[in-house]
């Protein structure tokens, strides 16, 4: 498909529609994404400050197809949000939309713009005395709309859910430069098709989120967490289902840490302590409970119960929120610490619960056949997510083996094909996994999603290269 260049040309012609602040100077950081992978090579960059200034600009790109790449944060690990060999898009900042438009707590809903950094999010309904409780580590950076186009997940999914369930409504701007207004706080509608749905997940495909309505939710309480070394991953499942046994919806948080990702702290990030050591697997317990729970309590009968049937071998309950931080900070920095390493390949994937356990076995023999290899699995094992990502031995770097990583992720995603599961859990698709969706998606679920972007994209200048091949 061929577009029309964002020139000076372009970018004249929409000065009558934006403020003179909404065009700004190219900084690298909108041409690059964390991994290294991808790369843009120049466009215009173009700041709104308003969703009739966002409608303008898509207004103008449909009128002269010209490509646009939306950049929340810049913290995707797909490259959804890097223009790669598009020769000069327009890169479409959403920083400057950071307004908080209302905070209800007894509707429990507030609605903010989608330049709104995740941290003040959770800040805004800490101060209405509420709860937003997605919780990622990019949480400084991220932006709503970002993490809504990505259906972001995070480490509290297993008790509230993936971004698009804890949203109520989208205002977004179609690729016709029409507004879509669903800001509405309702639970129950269903007037047809449910367009914040499709928007979700979509990664500014099919248009540019502008603002949403998000979910308060209680506070819990009081708070607690543990960390226990378990026998192996089959006890962690084990262990999980004891604790929903006994703490039902009061555990926000089920995470498995993998005593590799532990040597790796201790050789990149010595600061970081660990309060068990070096076990070859344990589980970081995270419970929020009502005003007449006991956590301490909880996780204390939870350890003596998993103890007496040879689940749990070692652990620690933090005695203070100070204590809860310093698990919680292990947990956190295994990322920096892969990223110190350097991965050969990463893959954040999922499969079904009961699969995890053989997974984890049959993807050490897989990768082996290719050749000598460290591997970190760790993540969300509440909810299936592993982030199983591939290292080399000490002494090499990832680069000696770049040309070994698309058979390691090929052999990996076969693997999660066998087993039922999906080769992108929560990081999206963008222009990394195209490729893969192509071959691991159903055929009749790929046909429709072309179907769709062609319906409501027919110029393909939403973020093209994304998702789905142009």
């Amino acid at each position: 498909m061929t577009y029309a260049p964002a020139n000076a040309a372009f970018a004249d012609a929409l000065r009558a529609d934006l403020s003179a602040s909404a065009f700004r100077e190219l900084e690298p950081r909108f041409l690059e994404e964390p991994r290294g992978r991808w790369a843009g090579t120049g466009g215009l960059l173009l700041a709104p400050s308003s969703t009739e200034e966002v409608a303008a600009i898509v207004r103008a790109c449909g009128a002269r197809g010209v490509p646009i790449v939306p950049y929340g944060g810049g913290t995707g690990l797909v490259g959804g949000q890097v223009s790669g060999d598009l020769e000069s898009p327009v890169i479409l900042s959403l920083e400057r939309m950071t307004a908080i438009r209302s905070v209800d707590p007894v509707e429990n809903a507030m609605v903010l713009e989608a330049g709104v950094i995740l941290q003040r999010a959770q800040e805004v309904a800490a101060e209405a005395d509420r709860l937003f409780p997605l919780t990622i580590a990019s949480q400084g950076s991220a932006r709503i709309g970002g993490i809504l186009a990505t259906n972001a997940g995070g480490v509290n999914v297993l008790r509230y859910g993936n971004a698009r369930d804890l949203c109520l409504g989208l205002e977004a701007v179609l690729p016709d430069g029409s507004v879509l207004r669903g800001l509405s706080p309702l639970r129950k509608n269903n007037t047809g098709y449910d367009m914040r749905h499709l928007l979700i997940g979509a990664e500014g495909t099919l248009g540019i989120i502008t603002a949403a309505t998000l979910k308060l939710l209680p506070r819990p309480a009081k708070t607690g967490a543990a960390m226990m070394v378990v026998r192996d991953p089959a006890a962690a499942l084990e262990l999980l289902n004891l604790a929903r046994d006994r703490i039902g919806e009061g555990v926000s948080a089920f995470e498995l840490i993998d005593g590799m990702g532990l040597d790796f702290l201790a050789e990149t990030m010595p600061d970081i302590r660990l309060p068990l050591g070096r076990p070859d697997w344990s589980v970081l317990i995270d419970l929020g409970l009502g005003g007449s729970g006991d956590p301490e309590a909880a996780l204390t009968g939870l350890f003596e119960a998993a103890a007496e049937a040879d689940l749990v071998s070692d652990g620690v309950i933090a005695q203070s929120e100070a204590q809860r931080d310093d698990f919680w900070a292990v947990r956190e920095s295994i990322p920096q610490a892969n990223r110190n390493i350097g991965a050969v390949s990463s893959h954040d994937i999922s499969v079904p619960l009961a699969a995890i356990p053989r997974f984890i076995a049959e993807g050490s023999e897989v990768v082996a056949k290719v050749g000598d290899f460290r591997i970190n699995c760790f993540g969300h094992v509440g909810d299936g997510n592993l982030h199983y990502n591939v290292f080399p031995m000490p002494g090499r770097s990832r680069a000696d083996h770049e040309h070994q990583r698309n058979e390691i992720k090929r052999a990996v995603h076969d693997l999660v094909e066998a087993h039922g599961g999906s080769v992108s859990a929560e990081h999206g698709v963008g222009r990394l996994k195209v490729g893969d969706l192509e071959r691991y998606v159903d055929p009749t679920k790929l046909a429709a999603m072309r179907a769709i972007k062609a319906a409501l994209d027919p110029k393909g200048i939403m973020n093209p290269g994304a998702v789905l091949r142009p």
